[in-house]
């Protein structure tokens, strides 16, 4: 029996499926809920990130709404057998091959609202938390990486490959790997383009809960359980994260400009290099969809 089959579904989205208790404590987002069509790759596609913001914006709460001491929690998760396998290389193609600059810009801005949301706890009430029960590339790991905790099943693959086709991770990466790993081991994690397993993440301080594969959700529930007996604390704590650590919206945007910029300067060779990554997620999801 699931650990989640108590949670009602709310709301009926194309990409995303979503689940929260009748109390509206946790909010439960799965990623790609339509992973299993033939030609729909588990990546950040613009229909997803729109189905994404649509369901948050609709559960972020305005001050006068929220209740004292009440914390909420939220859960980004996939349905799909790999985590996210990061930005949509076909879409950047076709954008930076027709110099589109304001159509990548605003591709780029939206994925950099979600994660400033998400990292900033819907304005301070949630403790949001990313579950990865499968790979989590490149802007993938950047949507989990905005989360403040991180729990992961053993046996998938976390890494930042865009160096790989000229590119580097512009949704926040840098900014928020330096929050939990040193700025010089960023950049190697960056400028490498290694995929790394989740035990190595979990060591090196990325992932802070590590769990055995299928033991995801179970371990997400008692983290929330956990959190949940010392709410004051947790609401304190996201906003002594604000004030000591703060990732800025205008931090993301000014990198992400430098992404945009470096995405339209890269030339036929790195272009290719997407196209034959873009066809391997297209036989892997054709594969899983079989």
């Amino acid at each position: 029996m699931s650990t989640i089959e108590k949670l009602q579904r709310t709301h009926t989205f194309p990409t995303i499926r979503v689940q929260t208790p009748p109390d509206g404590s946790a909010h439960w987002l799965y990623m790609h809920a339509d992973a299993g069509q033939a030609d729909v790759r588990p990546c950040c596609r613009f229909e997803m990130l729109e189905d994404m913001w649509s369901y948050m914006s609709s559960i972020t709460l305005r001050e006068s709404q929220r209740h004292q001491g009440q914390l909420r929690h939220f859960v980004l998760a996939s349905a799909a057998s790999a985590y996210n396998l990061g930005g949509d290389l076909e879409l950047f193609g076709r954008l930076i091959r027709e110099g589109n600059r304001e159509r990548l810009l605003s591709y780029a801005r939206r994925c950099v609202e979600g994660v400033h949301h998400v990292h900033t706890g819907f304005g301070g009430d949630m403790h949001t938390i990313a579950l990865v029960q499968g790979d989590a590339l490149g802007g993938g790991l950047e949507m989990a990486l905005a989360c403040h905790t991180i729990v992961a099943e053993e046996g998938v693959g976390m890494g930042l490959p865009e160096v790989l086709f000229g590119l580097f991770p512009g949704m926040g990466a840098y900014s928020f790997l330096c929050k939990r790993v040193t700025p010089r081991q960023a950049e190697k994690m960056i400028l490498s383009g290694e995929v790394y397993s989740s035990e190595e993440m979990y060591r090196l301080g990325v992932v802070d809960v590590l769990v055995p594969k299928g033991q995801g959700e179970s371990a997400v529930q008692d983290l929330i359980r956990q959190q949940q007996r010392a709410p004051h604390s947790y609401l304190a704590m996201n906003s002594v994260r604000r004030i000591g650590q703060p990732v800025s919206y205008e931090e993301l945007m000014g990198i992400t400009e430098v992404w945009v910029d470096t995405a339209l300067a890269l030339g036929d060779k790195s272009l290719r290099t997407m196209e034959r990554i873009v066809r391997a997620q297209t036989r892997r999801a054709s594969q899983e969809a079989a």
